[in-house]
């Protein structure tokens, strides 16, 4: 890990990235939501901006955008190949060329500013490349990857603060009590002004029309806001009413998001790491519907499986675990041995003629199947490369066409 191959890279281009400024955005879960907010925004004002998001859904050509096109699948690939013998040259990961690719497109486009949203950790990640990196916002920070952040939730803080740039200008919604004191060194240590931005009220929340639901909106909400009222008053003046009507057209699928599948309602949610996955309970306890949930889990083996289910089951759910396309995931039979027992009694144990995981079509058939009178909901949870998957299999649509 290390930056210095993907500098190398980049100046062997003549640096396409010094050509505009970036908004930095770090952290664990809301980093899409803030960025494609603020995207929103920017793009409702007509202004050349980018936008660089990760992981996509169904194809790569989501992960790059300018105003409200993605790239398309002809560009990108043109782009990638051009770039074949100095990515080889240089050593770099797929990530490292994808972010070459993104610079370089805006660099051609003419973006004047960009959304950069950080892929892992910080410090080291691709996108900290960038050198103009004067406005960073930070998402709620949690547990994940610790297989390269750290073991513990200040580890994971410190590599996530490295984005921050001396004399940069961040904002950071509620975070964890282990967390803010390594974001407040951090700012003092290098120099940065650091702004801690409340959640949005309830009433100015509704007001603004949002797409995205839960309640965690209202933190992510306040940051893209505070950013944007940053943006015009140091950098490109903007009226407020036109960026509440882009951020109100912003489309981020898989949050929340209700679906169908052979008329049967289903709730799909990317959550895939512990905090996430409280979120999503939280939200599903403060539903109106009442009764159990029946999961359909995708949980890839690197992942806190554990953690995941303890937060999301309750006594009455049932849940399958389902194969994610090429990825090992957890099954049933490896947790239920770890699990406290009011969790283990939720998993549905596979056949043996069936393998492992739950095929994804069966799971679906068997957590939609309810006796009469019962009001069970269906939620589609675990990774979003899940969502991703049945979405292109054509199982349920997630991402609409652009």
């Amino acid at each position: 890990m290390g930056l210095e191959r993907i500098k190398g890279a980049l100046a062997a281009l003549d640096n396409p990235q010094n050509s505009f400024v970036a908004i930095h955005v770090a952290g664990t879960n809301g980093k899409g939501s803030i960025c494609s907010l603020i995207h929103g925004a920017l793009a409702a004002h007509g202004l050349p901006s980018g936008l660089y998001t990760s992981p996509h859904l169904v194809s790569w050509c989501e992960r790059i955008r300018v105003g409200q096109t993605f790239i398309t699948p002809t560009t990108l690939r043109s782009l990638l190949l051009e770039l074949r013998p100095l990515a080889q040259q240089w050593s770099l990961t797929p990530f490292e060329r994808l972010t070459v690719a993104a610079f370089l497109y805006f660099h051609r486009q003419a973006v004047n500013l960009a959304v950069l949203e950080v892929g892992l950790g910080g410090r080291l990640d691709a996108t900290t490349a960038h050198g103009q990196r004067h406005t960073v916002a930070f998402a709620a920070i949690g547990e994940d990857h610790q297989e390269y952040l750290g073991e513990d939730i200040t580890s994971i803080a410190r590599e996530k603060a490295g984005v921050l740039t001396p004399g940069c200008v961040a904002f950071s919604g509620p975070q964890p009590a282990a967390v803010v004191p390594v974001l407040r060194q951090a700012a003092v240590d290098c120099g940065a002004t650091m702004t801690w931005v409340p959640p949005l009220a309830d009433d100015t929340f509704r007001s603004l029309n949002l797409p995205l639901r839960g309640r965690v909106q209202q933190h992510n909400a306040a940051v893209a806001m505070a950013v944007l009222e940053h943006v015009s008053a140091t950098m490109q003046p903007l009226d407020m009413q036109r960026s509440r009507k882009g951020m109100a057209s912003v489309r981020w699928p898989g949050r929340l998001q209700h679906c169908r599948w052979h008329g049967h309602p289903l709730l799909v949610d990317g959550a895939h790491n512990r905090c996430a996955a409280l979120c999503l309970r939280k939200e599903l306890d403060g539903a109106t519907s009442a009764g159990p949930i029946h999961w359909v889990l995708g949980i890839l083996a690197n992942k806190d499986a554990v953690g995941m289910l303890q937060a999301l089951l309750r006594p009455g759910d049932r849940a399958w675990l389902v194969a994610i396309k090429d990825s090992v995931c957890w099954s049933a039979d490896q947790l239920v041995k770890r699990l406290p027992a009011p969790q283990a009694a939720c998993l549905e144990r596979t056949p043996p003629h069936l393998g492992s995981t739950w095929p994804v079509s069966i799971a679906l058939r068997q957590a939609t199947r309810q006796p009469s009178g019962s009001e069970a909901r269906v939620v589609v949870s675990g990774s979003l490369y899940l969502l991703g998957q049945l979405h292109h299999q054509g199982v349920i649509r997630v991402v609409e066409k652009n």
